[in-house]
């Protein structure tokens, strides 16, 4: 029987998941598969992947063939490199032990490399934010200026205003006052 290593869709519309599975060629994408090897989300930055680890390696190991995907994702999780480095051990380069540490110093800096992914993506995301904060404030202070600026125009205008209802109520009453100053003389 031909074995793949493929990956099998769930989620939602626009919204994949996927399980990688081990299934035979002649079986359907989302059909029937002999083992659930782990799961893999891409929808996360940086995506997600939980493998089984050893089962994984004993199936790519005993020739199934992964799928183009899944061969990146085995590759990134180290599972050809295992199996490079059991090769070492069979023909005697070199001992277990070595193939273990050679393993693990490529997990941490692999690890590593996925730390600084991480923070500096969070780095990113501060420096938007902040960004913003300052275009939002730079906008909120132009806005409180027109307000500020209306508000002085219309301070201006309503003392202009007073000014002339003032002076107009003084024209008024001069000429009264002119009137009765000059009736009272005719009238004596």
């Amino acid at each position: 029987m031909a074995t793949k290593i493929r990956l099998q869709r769930h989620g939602r519309k626009g919204y994949a998941f996927y399980s990688i599975v081990i299934a035979d060629v002649r079986a359907p994408r989302d059909g029937k598969f002999t083992e659930k090897i782990g799961t893999y989300n891409p929808n996360t930055n940086p995506a997600t992947v939980d493998l089984k680890f050893d089962r994984a390696l004993y199936w790519v190991e005993c020739g199934a063939q992964p799928t183009d995907t899944v061969r990146n994702i085995l590759s990134r999780e180290g599972v050809y490199l295992m199996k490079h480095l059991r090769g070492g051990v069979k023909k005697g380069a070199f001992d277990e032990a070595a193939c273990q540490a050679r393993f693990d110093a490529w997990k941490a800096d692999k690890k590593k490399g996925l730390d600084q992914v991480t923070a500096k993506g969070e780095a990113d995301k501060k420096a938007a934010a902040a960004e913003r904060l300052k275009a939002e404030k730079k906008v909120s202070e132009e806005i409180a200026k027109k307000v500020a600026d209306k508000k002085a125009a219309e301070a201006v205008a309503k003392a202009e205003a007073e000014a002339a209802a003032k002076a107009e109520a003084e024209a008024e009453t001069a000429p009264a006052a002119e009137e009765t100053a000059t009736e009272t003389p005719s009238e004596a």
